[in-house]
């Protein structure tokens, strides 16, 4: 089955039945060092992985690692330009749950994005990035500690699907002549508009499927949160891009009211509930007048739209939600994606999980992760139906590879993540608990050490990992 690799001889599968994860004791997990400074944090991500799991379980249950190969040491052992060898996806379709470390982008081979492709070619459509703030970490933030969301990323489509032709190919040339003279002037909204010719052209396409499978899995994580965190907000442009950003938005709500309409509240109808919850005879009128403070400056045909709103949720919901019954149910909302970055830095505390699309994700998890200490601080996780991959979430840092002094928290928390997807809950607070009081007791690699004050004299790479494990 494998051309240069063998797996484990002890060890089971993890298999997977409705989307769900069936994990046994002894789990065989392929892992990828990675590039750069991967061959530093993953060595300690192993032992303090592997020391979590035995110290919560005394040997009931175990992790077989299975080594496999992708970016430049897959280039080493394989050949020139196989970056993500044959071996490794059959792994990682066969067993299911991997982690990995940073990967180098490829420079003159025939993959854009070794993350990328991974995302795609498994279906990964769910980028999950944690960002909570472990009180000692250094911030520009005033109040990182007011941080505590969970960025659900939509990775399999938008911009990031690759497809695009560059300026002057004889392509992008067809395509922008087709869109020129004749599917822009046949769409009468578009009026007069047109694409350059020096132009070059990206496709972005959102489907109805794509968008509902990531809130699918953004509210089912929801139920799991504290009451006070059950929260979906929905980001998107739909202001501008009204067919792709906005049926994000329109297509997130029909999910959730219709497949969880028992578990979910949206932000409007909460507005309609609480307006007849204080003044039990308001008119459907005067309820669409408060839901909407434009109300009076519409046309006839929009108030009748928004009256009719207000009367089909009194109709369907009130017994189920009203009096108060929506205070207990998840609340999905939507944002802006501009204002949400504004947000989440002047009103942290606002929010939880943050289902958005590709790009928008990309930036948002980034931005978050800045408030709670950084990359090095930010854990990842790639979810598909039928596999998984956890991640770290900055680059390779080559310049600091070998060094023993890169900060491997990045990919010790994506090991959280997967302990906690596996159901090993005990293990992963164990290894949250080492790694937040190493951090309060300023025991942490020179990342972190530069930006205290006082200074403080930093850990290798190894002797953090040990600090975590000290702490358990």
């Amino acid at each position: 089955m494998y051309e240069k690799i063998n797996p484990p001889k002890s060890g089971e599968k993890i298999t997977f039945a409705n989307g769900e994860a069936q994990v046994p004791d002894n789990p065989i997990i392929p892992f990828i060092r990675g590039d750069g400074t991967g061959i530093d944090i993953w060595p300690a991500t192993q032992k303090v992985l592997d020391a979590a799991v035995e110290k919560a379980y005394n040997g009931k249950r175990k992790i077989s690692w299975f080594k496999v190969y992708a970016g430049d040491e897959a280039c080493d052992l394989y050949g020139t330009y196989q970056y993500l060898p044959q071996d490794t996806l059959t792994a990682i379709k066969e067993y299911g749950v991997a982690i990995k470390g940073p990967l180098t982008t490829p420079v003159g081979g025939g993959i854009r994005s070794l993350n990328v492709a991974l995302r795609q070619i498994f279906q990964l459509y769910a980028c999950v990035r944690p960002c909570r703030y472990y009180l000692g970490t250094p911030s520009p933030h005033k109040s990182p500690e007011k941080l505590d969301v969970i960025v659900y990323r939509e990775n399999t489509e938008d911009i990031y699907l690759g497809i695009e032709w560059k300026q002057g190919n004889e392509t992008a040339n067809k395509l922008i002549k087709l869109l020129n003279e004749e599917l822009i002037p046949g769409t009468a909204e578009h009026g007069k508009k047109q694409i350059p010719l020096d132009s070059g052209i990206g496709i972005k396409p959102i489907s109805k499927n794509g968008s509902q499978r990531l809130v699918r899995r953004a509210i089912k994580h929801a139920l799991q949160l504290p009451k006070e965190k059950q929260q979906v907000t929905l980001v998107h442009k739909g202001n501008i891009m009204k067919y792709t950003e906005g049926a994000f938005r329109d297509w997130g709500y029909e999910l959730a009211t219709s497949e969880f309409r028992h578990e979910c509240v949206t932000e409007r109808e909460s507005w309609i509930l609480s307006n007849k919850e204080n003044k039990s005879d308001i008119s459907l009128e005067e309820n669409a007048r408060m839901v909407d403070p434009g109300f009076d400056s519409l046309t006839p045909e929009k108030k009748q739209e928004i009256v009719k709103e207000v009367e089909t949720v009194l109709n369907s919901i009130w017994e189920t939600h009203g009096n108060g019954k929506w205070k207990d149910k998840i609340m999905v909302n939507d944002r802006i994606a501009d204002s949400i970055f504004q947000q989440i830095q002047t009103r942290p505390d606002e929010y939880s999980i943050l289902a958005t699309m590709n790009l928008n994700g990309d930036y948002l998890s980034d931005a978050a992760a800045a408030i709670v200490g950084g990359l090095g601080m930010g854990p990842g996780a790639n979810i598909g139906d039928d596999a998984a991959i956890f991640e770290a979430t900055h680059g390779t840092a080559p310049k600091h590879a070998g060094l023993d002094r890169i900060n491997p928290g990045s990919v010790i928390l994506s090991g959280v993540m997967m302990l906690e997807y596996m159901g090993w809950q005990e293990a992963a607070d164990l290894i949250k608990k080492g790694l937040g009081d190493a951090i309060a007791n300023q025991e942490v690699t020179y990342d972190l050490a530069r930006l205290m004050e006082p200074k403080v004299e930093p850990l290798k790479c190894s002797e953090f990992a040990d600090a975590i494990i000290k702490r358990f």
